[in-house]
């Protein structure tokens, strides 16, 4: 999958980054902020701020100080290609490699800049052409579709809803660690049944066994409601 891009500067790995979660950020947000772009990849507002104008130069996004930016069609392009290649990679360091489903985020993030597209499509069919990553995040086409439609959080849910999990955001090792202990993984069918009115914490039943969810956790489950 290669993307047409709208400047004859090539896009470095730094453009990558940026690009990638000015995408994440929207997938929730109309905009990103600089400091939700901040937050995302650990730098300085005032640094972000001027990568968000080379950006912007480039016509990768549109960005308006204190407003925020979004991704052109050509910068969305170049950030859903770098989606595929990171949740490739990370299937495969899970699926043939063993690697917890913890650790692969952040080998993914050192390999996904680096990887050609003749590897991405031997990958890809290798692994049978998978629809989503380990952590139920959907994995983008060759030619760059990618539903991430549904973004309903566990933390929405009310009591007595059903749902399924369907991906759990993997930005926290620690979490990821945690939520496999309950048992909090894709595919994973859950009943909501009782949240405490002042800390919020979410009490779900995964079969037999019953489980309590703190607000900041559940904010990082994805889920279908049944």
């Amino acid at each position: 999958m290669t993307a047409a891009r709208s400047t004859d500067r090539p896009v470095t790995p730094t453009d990558e980054d940026y690009l990638k979660a000015i995408y994440s950020v929207q997938l929730d947000h109309e905009k990103a902020s600089t400091s939700m772009i901040a937050g995302r990849l650990g730098f300085a507002p005032a640094t972000v701020t001027g990568q968000l104008k080379k950006l912007a130069e480039q016509g990768w996004v549109t960005y308006s100080p204190y407003r925020g930016a979004s991704l052109t069609s050509t910068g969305r392009a170049v950030a859903v290609e770098v989606v595929r290649h990171h949740r490739l990679i990370e299937s495969f360091l899970a699926g043939v490699l063993g690697i917890p489903w913890d650790r692969v985020h952040d080998e993914a993030e050192r390999l996904e800049h680096a990887l050609s597209e003749y590897l991405e499509d031997r990958i890809d069919e290798y692994l049978g052409y998978p629809s989503a990553d380990p952590h139920g995040a959907p994995i983008p086409t060759r030619d760059g579709a990618v539903d991430e439609t549904d973004r309903l959080r566990l933390r929405e849910l009310r009591v007595g809803d059903h749902a399924t999990v369907v991906e759990v955001i993997d930005r926290d090792p620690g979490l990821l660690v945690y939520l496999e202990s309950i048992g909090l993984r894709p595919g994973t069918r859950i009943e909501v049944t009782a949240i405490e009115p002042y800390d919020e914490l979410i009490s779900v039943r995964l079969g037999d066994t019953s489980r309590t969810v703190g607000p900041a956790s559940a904010d990082q489950v994805i889920v279908r409601r049944l």
